[in-house]
């Protein structure tokens, strides 16, 4: 999740209606992109996906995945504006708290009709506290969704609703004025209730994975390939130009970058790996690369309940110590932005910032304050985890030194394996760990709700009642300024607390096929959409 720059020609998004808003009621690649006269895309994201479930969904690898097998009530066209979907008419109520979505005639990938009832079921699902989805505070704006989630409601109460087989009606809390470009992102995408419950697993395997996207999952071979193909049953098809895409799943960036170089990958770089550091220089110089930047933020968490980052002091004391023009300019070198705060550039409140970038003085102060309240005359050993990348691994080496020279400290950096990390990073068994966050929407209630509770997205076991407080009036305030000082009230927060320590907001690169018409559509976000794809 962690997570952007047009390189897509401009074409039209797609055949899709603008959405409606009216009031009152085993080998790595194939050899070529044209194999018996289908048309294939070639693509590397480095590593297994954690999940094909869009309820599980909670990374970029696995967002682009799930984004590829379903279709939610809306999709994000290559316009970057809002269309409909599954949704043929969308009817908003005058009080922009009821929704009524019509749906279209579509089928899942094995020929089952997709119904209301599919979306109420998948909802549900995900706001189930039993089924621990990351993501679930994103149907929070839903009428008692977050009462279900915590166990203070019975699925019934929950405000969305199959009225028949073609239409949903959801009751929101608060008027959302951002709700059809969720109905655009994964968790509001609709599961085959008889799959789901028939199986348990259904998603982890492309023999049992049923969709209702662009692409079926037609081969998974685990931690080597996927393979799509162009999905008969989807409503759109006509506008899927590309019969199959091939996935590879190479972590080393130099060896993507090479497969690209001779033709074996017809783009390399973003959304889901990086390009090499070290070659982004020449990269640049060719005019080949595409650089755009995105509504994401790179981040160190600290785990609160870890010695001796238990002290607010001392983890302001290793992001003051922190370089991140040093980073910026001499290791990732894409025009990125350091990040003095944790909201990105377009919906910062405070764009200056709430702290100066590497404050030694002030680092080497705090931390001997720190110190002191824990009365302890050392610091212990300090680890850092990433997931395998070049290019994360130089910014811990970078700030591995960086820690030493300021604070003296003893820092191991280690890496391992994306699951792995997920895995350890979700059971906050770490000191510190690499992290990032690519918008889901442009708002900051998106960002910042992260750190509302304990659980989810947020691995750094901090919370804030006050904090807390300030987003619950923001949820209610209909003044869109008085909204945005309730939203810096709450990153100030953040940011004298310092449970994450920003390093800098992204932009996306990438290199594209000569052959390549119409690439993985990426918005300002940061996400990739292979919808849109298309070959010369």
């Amino acid at each position: 999740m962690a997570s952007v720059l047009t390189a897509c020609s401009g074409n039209a998004p797609t055949s899709a209606d603008p959405a409606t808003t009216t009031s009152p009621s085993s080998s790595t690649a194939p050899a070529s992109s044209e194999t018996k006269g289908e048309k294939v895309f070639r693509i590397n994201i480095g590593s297994e996906p954690s999940t094909a479930d869009p309820g599980l969904s909670d990374d970029t690898t696995s967002s682009m995945v799930v984004s590829t097998l379903f279709d939610g009530l809306t999709r994000k066209g290559t316009d970057e504006k809002i269309h409909n979907a599954v949704a043929e008419k969308i009817d908003i109520s005058e009080d922009g708290l009821t929704y009524t979505f019509h749906l279209r005639d579509s089928k899942w990938s094995n020929g089952d009709p997709v119904t209301a009832q599919d979306f109420e079921y998948a909802w549900k699902r995900a706001l189930d506290p039993k089924f621990a989805s990351s993501y679930a505070y994103q149907l929070f704006h839903i009428k008692n969704a977050e009462a279900y989630n915590t166990g203070k409601a019975t699925p019934e109460d929950v405000g969305v609703k199959a009225i028949d087989d073609k239409t949903l009606e959801v009751q929101l809390i608060n008027p959302t004025p951002f709700f059809l470009e969720l109905t655009a992102f994964s968790t509001y995408f609709p599961v085959n209730k008889k799959v789901a419950e028939a199986n348990p697993n259904w998603a982890m395997e492309a023999d049992t994975h049923v969709g209702n996207g662009p692409y079926t999952l037609a081969k998974w071979e685990h931690k080597n390939s996927i393979t799509y193909l162009k999905n008969d049953h989807y409503w759109d098809k006509e506008n899927v130009k590309v019969d199959r895409i091939e996935v590879a799943m190479i972590e080393d960036n130099n060896t993507a970058l090479s497969m690209f170089e001779n033709g074996e990958l017809d783009w390399a770089g973003a959304p889901t790996i990086s390009l090499p550091t070290d070659a982004i220089p020449a990269l640049k110089d060719s005019g080949k690369m595409i650089t755009k930047p995105t509504a994401s933020t790179y981040y160190y968490g600290f785990n609160i309940e870890k010695p001796p980052f238990n002290n607010v002091k001392i983890r302001k004391a290793f992001s003051y110590a922190i370089d991140r023009q040093q980073i910026v300019e001499n290791i990732m070198q894409t025009g990125q932005v350091p990040a003095l705060g944790f909201l990105p550039p377009t919906m910062a409140v405070n764009p200056n910032g709430y702290f100066k970038d590497h404050d030694t003085a002030l680092a080497k102060q705090l931390l001997e304050e720190g110190m002191k309240e824990l009365g302890i005359s050392k610091l212990p050993p300090i680890e850092v985890i990433f997931n395998t990348s070049d290019g994360h691994k130089k910014i811990a080496e970078a700030i591995q030194d960086q820690w030493k020279q300021t604070l003296g400290a003893d820092v191991k950096i280690s890496n391992l394996e994306f699951k792995v990390f997920l895995d350890t990073v979700d059971e906050t068994n770490y000191q510190v760990s690499r992290r990032g966050w690519q918008g889901d929407f442009n708002d900051p209630v998106n960002f910042l709700d992260i750190f509302r509770e304990k659980k989810g997205n947020n691995s750094t076991n901090w919370m804030s009642p006050k904090y807390n407080e300030l987003l619950e009036q923001a949820s209610k305030e209909l003044d869109p300024a008085k909204r945005m000082q309730l939203f810096g009230q709450a990153e100030q927060i953040l940011m004298d607390e310092m449970p994450v320590a920003p390093i800098y907001f992204y932009t996306d690169s990438w290199l594209q096929g000569e052959n390549v018409k119409q690439g993985i559509y990426m918005d300002s976000l940061g996400n990739g959409d292979l919808k849109y794809v298309e070959m010369k």
